[in-house]
């Protein structure tokens, strides 16, 4: 349902938090120009942790609004309350999201078992397209494969966004499941290889910085012209790697407001870019083609 690269975007805000809303409208229409394939609103790079249930949903709201169904807008529901992440995830049904990503439980650590009845649970209650989102290194939390085969079979799943970097897990998993749910890189460094393997996409932090190149890349990736692929995705691998020199979403916040996107406002307790890595991340994006 949802192919090629997705913007896992980020939400703006002032210096004091506050959402600034003037630089959302700029982001969508940067992504709907460059042709970004499906915007990702108020994920884990969109600071979910700290937005405010109102907060999501204004966000949400407001992609919605300005994408105007261009695109798909996907809304980021995910919690480590099942009865939280149910009402997220059907408010954001109701203002007007095409599909919902759900990030595993953080911090509960439940068993196969509870991972497995919450995903259920959540996708009986809301009739929306769902996708799965694995994070181990983030949530402490690991949804294995067998789990996802076991969800796989529930229509409204469609997805899974895996973002372990693990290849071999990814082509299992393909193989497995790819006839029932599509499977998503969320590691932008191992990202091509996962769509060359027949992976349908990715939810993308480089995409907030090089919109067009991962359309391109991923596009070409899909439709297994590694050639292609191969050529940009070298090119901007400087700013996969680099966009993770602090916790995400630090240093791309920093390089959107260099591009002219926004202040560097985060909510504690993320704090701005550190200013020893300001050059290395300013050398990584004049690598990628990357104009300020």
């Amino acid at each position: 349902m949802f192919r090629g690269s997705m913007v896992a975007l980020i939400t703006p805000m002032h210096e004091d938090g506050a959402i600034d809303e003037a630089a959302l409208e700029q982001l969508v229409a940067f992504h709907i120009e460059n042709n970004t394939d499906a915007i990702v609103a108020v994920g884990t790079t969109g600071e979910s942790a700290t937005l405010s249930h109102q907060e999501n949903s204004r966000v949400i709201r407001r992609v919605v609004e300005l994408v105007g169904g261009k695109i798909p807008v996907i809304a980021g529901t995910g919690s480590n309350s099942t009865a939280e992440a149910l009402a997220l995830t059907q408010k954001a049904m109701a203002d007007g999201a095409d599909a919902c990503l759900l990030v595993t439980p953080y911090y509960n650590k439940p068993t196969q078992e509870g991972l497995y009845q919450h995903y259920k649970l959540i996708a009986e209650k809301a009739a929306i397209p769902q996708i799965l989102y694995n994070v181990p290194g983030r949530t402490s939390c690991d949804l294995l494969p067998e789990t996802v085969e076991r969800l796989a079979g529930i229509s409204n799943i469609v997805g899974l966004k895996e973002a372990t970097g693990d290849l071999d897990r990814a082509k299992y998993l393909i193989e497995s499941c790819g006839d029932q749910l599509d499977i998503y890189s969320g590691d932008d460094a191992t990202a091509m290889e996962l769509m060359l393997m027949g992976g349908k996409g990715d939810i993308s932090v480089t995409a907030n910085v090089v919109p067009a190149e991962m359309h391109v890349m991923c596009k070409a990736a899909i439709e297994g012209d590694r050639e292609t692929a191969s050529r940009i995705n070298d090119q901007i691998m400087p700013l996969h790697e680099k966009l993770f020199l602090e916790a995400n979403p630090i240093p791309v916040k920093w390089a959107m407001h260099k591009m002219g996107y926004g202040s560097t406002g985060l909510r504690l307790p993320l704090t701005v870019f550190a200013e020893d890595y300001h050059q290395t991340l300013l050398d990584a994006m004049a690598a990628s083609g990357v104009s300020i």
